[in-house]
């Protein structure tokens, strides 16, 4: 597969997919901005809040070759929206107005109009991987457990934009409630790492070992909210999925967790197992919340795997340089 090229000059359409819930303040200004810039560069350009619009005009022009970009206004959440509602090799760029827009910063992604214009008239694109689970495409990470539960939390009591602050109220809930509760992480397509065998609690099928795990993490991409890098080997186009885990329950080793991923440190501690997977699976015997991509997914149990090259993005010309090296 290539992972990276030109948009055909053919493709002269841009649409523009506004989320009115996403980010901390109104993005009114730059979208208006980037419509008055695009339209002197020969391009057609379409605003439009309603998904299932922004899916169906986004398909159908792309299917006929006149589709140059769909850009997203909102952060992460809306990139992984908009990439479940279109088919493979719609591009997608991202005018950011989110709360973390982790996409966004890994790719280098401009967040002003007139940088916007320059990108999609420039017509660069690379492609990368998505996880999917339970059906459900993810563009980051997932994350089972404790960070699940202040997720669920917070948007249970969502009013209006999200903001980091926002976070700090269901932080404080959680460290007081949360229980822990054990997960069964089934190992499957192994590359590389994964449960040491004394560790391992059994096997399920053939090539398939668990281990128990109170925290979970999977990532596409090695970024996560809050400037935690807690998988930052990931690599966005291998064709694997990056898989962490913390066997150890409580707010003390959850301290201790996080201390250890500030520092750099937590692959070497004992109850922390990190490996490289194209499947697992990730089950509880009671309810446990999941968070794809820094929103809510539902409950366990998951099954999740790796899709190469799904993921169609509109890039700067130096971060297509950069993944030709």
């Amino acid at each position: 597969m290539q992972l990276d090229g030109f948009l055909s000059k053919d493709a002269d359409r841009v649409l523009v997919s506004v989320n009115p819930m996403a980010g901390c303040k109104d993005a009114t200004r730059r979208v208006a901005r980037l419509v008055d810039l695009l339209a002197p560069a020969g391009l057609t350009v379409e605003v439009h809040s309603d998904l299932a619009t922004v899916a169906q005009r986004a398909n159908r022009w792309h299917e006929e070759g006149k589709l140059r970009s769909l850009v997203g206004v909102g952060g992460d959440g809306t990139a992984a929206e908009l990439v479940n509602r279109t088919d493979v090799g719609v591009p997608l760029i991202m005018l950011s107005s989110g709360t973390e827009n982790l996409l966004a910063r890994h790719l280098g992604l401009p967040a002003e109009a007139e940088d916007v214009c320059r990108t999609i008239v420039d017509g660069h694109f690379i492609r990368l991987d998505v996880g999917r689970a339970n059906g459900r495409l993810f563009l980051l990470m997932v994350g089972c457990g404790f960070d699940a539960e202040v997720v669920r939390r917070l948007h249970q009591s969502r009013r209006g934009h999200i903001r980091r602050l926002s976070y700090l109220k269901p932080i404080l809930s959680a460290m007081r409630s949360y229980g822990y509760p054990e997960l069964r992480v089934y190992w499957e397509d192994v590359v590389e790492g994964g449960p040491p065998k004394e560790s391992c609690q059994g096997a399920s099928g053939s090539g398939t070992s668990y281990a128990d795990s109170r925290w979970a993490f999977v990532f596409n991409l090695p970024r996560y909210g809050g400037g935690f890098r807690i998988a930052p080997w990931a690599i966005g186009n291998d064709g694997l999925l990056d898989v962490c885990t913390f066997r150890r329950g409580r707010l003390w080793h959850g301290l201790r967790f996080v201390a250890g991923v500030l520092a750099g440190r937590h692959r070497r501690m004992s109850d922390c197992t990190v490996g490289k997977v194209r499947r697992l699976r990730i089950t509880a015997e009671q309810p446990v919340p999941y968070q794809l991509d820094g929103d809510p997914g539902g409950y366990l149990p998951l099954e999740i795997d790796v899709l190469p090259g799904r993921l169609t993005v509109v890039v700067p010309a130096d971060r297509a340089e950069k993944e030709r090296r």
